[in-house]
């Protein structure tokens, strides 16, 4: 389900671009919102979230799809944590429609569906793990993430297709934080699949603070 958001770019408490191909992360603090624009349109974001105070608890895709009955996200949509609790709830989004299913891609991965000549391709795994280590985390605490702007149907036969992006240039999803989250990005990097058009390109990143009471 589209939806418009109501906050305006020039009262984001931060503003940051993050360019084709890299990691980003950010604390976002209950209450903030954040938004993630795919500023060139067909860009996928693969994203994770941690409980800022215990990254023991972070985000579950199985809990998040399984609360809400279905395999994507949109607004309205409640993120979910391995301990069942709330961690973000989607409040705005211009595309209608986010994988949770995909995951993301590896050296490895790249290797066993591209061919060996990949193998040395970056990757969204190693964007995860770069980030992560600035928390204290390393790769075996890299789950299976969202995918913001990723168009991943679920064909008849039940298996995942990779096919072009539904966003377009300036579309964004917007989360509000109902716990203190650590934010991970990988702003993917993948050219051998249709994820990216093929051609990653930037995004950006806003952050609103709390609501006024």
């Amino acid at each position: 389900m589209t939806t418009l958001s109501n906050l305006q770019p020039d009262t984001a408490k931060q503003r940051l671009k993050v360019p084709a191909n890299a990691p980003f992360s950010a604390i976002v603090k209950k209450g903030q919102t954040i938004r993630i624009v795919d500023s060139f349109g067909q860009q996928a974001v693969d994203t994770l979230f941690y409980n800022a105070a215990d990254t023991d608890e972070r985000y579950s895709a199985h809990d998040t799809v399984a609360a809400q009955g279905a395999a994507y996200i949109t607004t309205g949509s409640k993120v979910l944590s391995n301990e069942g609790n709330l961690m973000l709830t989607v409040t705005a989004d211009t595309v209608g429609y986010h994988d949770t299913s995909a995951g993301a891609c590896s050296v490895e991965s790249n290797t066993v569906r591209f061919g060996h000549h990949t193998r040395f391709m970056h990757a969204c795994r190693e964007n995860f793990v770069l980030e992560a280590a600035k928390y204290g985390m390393d790769k075996r605490d890299i789950v299976p993430n969202i995918n913001f702007f990723m168009n991943v149907p679920i064909e008849p036969d039940g298996n995942l297709a990779i096919v072009d992006g539904l966003s377009e240039p300036g579309n964004y999803v917007e989360l509000k934080a109902e716990m203190d989250v650590i934010c991970l990005i990988s702003n993917c990097p993948q050219v051998n699949n249709p994820c990216n058009g093929f051609n990653p390109t930037p995004i950006e990143i806003l952050i609103w603070d709390r609501e006024p009471a």
